[in-house]
């Protein structure tokens, strides 16, 4: 399991969560930040820094981003 990356980081993309993620596993994406979950080793350092608050342990994401897991896994498919 991994962290996955929802709505408020939309536009937002001030990258402080790349910059921390000791395994690079966060890529960008057209509009927002991705997490991969193959790379992903669940440190957490992400979601400490993210200033959007916009990083959850996929098993916490809000009912109402839970979409956000399925683009997060189709933007690895590729």
């Amino acid at each position: 399991m991994a962290f996955i990356i929802t709505s408020p980081c939309i536009g937002e993309k001030s990258a402080d969560c790349v910059e921390v993620c000791p395994v690079d596993c966060i890529k960008e994406g057209k509009d927002m930040y991705y997490i991969d979950p193959d790379i992903c080793i669940d440190c957490e350092a992400c979601a400490m820094v993210c200033p959007v608050d916009a990083i959850y342990f996929e098993e916490d994401v809000p009912e109402e981003e839970h979409k956000f897991i399925e683009l997060n896994r189709r933007f690895f498919e590729s």
